[in-house]
């Protein structure tokens, strides 16, 4: 995965605000690069040091193995959850997901901005690699 990529996502997952979620494709979209595998496999790889629990599956669900995790942060960022939040916190069992309707990130014309501006950004990178790597086979 290219260096420049994970960056992008990195520099975009930086920006959702505590109680805001995006799905891995909204990332994507937003970037206007990759797909929603793509960031899932760089938040699987580089996501740690930044707010990870804040991007996840189009189905609402946290990353596999980190559900109980992430859902100490969800709680205390008071992220809208759905399901049986209370048994799993008492029980370790019961199933729950984000209400991505209700916690999904609306970006502000400001947010917009910077948004557009880590976009730009990635895809002058990835333009000038492509060019470098025209030269260098002609």
């Amino acid at each position: 995965m290219r260096t420049e990529y994970v960056e992008a996502v990195i520099a975009l997952v930086e920006l959702v605000p505590a109680g805001r979620v995006l799905a891995y494709g909204d990332v994507s979209e937003l970037l206007g690069s990759g797909g929603p595998r793509q960031v899932g496999a760089v938040m699987s790889h580089h996501g740690n040091p930044v707010p990870w629990w804040r991007i996840l599956r189009a189905s609402g669900e946290a990353p596999p193995g980190l559900e109980g995790k992430a859902l100490r942060h969800y709680v205390k960022e008071r992220t809208p959850l759905r399901g049986d939040v209370e048994e799993y916190l008492r029980t370790g069992e019961g199933r729950w997901r984000v209400d991505l309707k209700a916690a999904r990130w609306a970006p502000s014309d400001n947010d917009f901005d910077r948004i557009d501006d880590i976009a730009r950004r990635l895809e002058s990178r990835l333009h000038e690699l492509s060019v470098a790597d025209d030269g260098m086979s002609g």
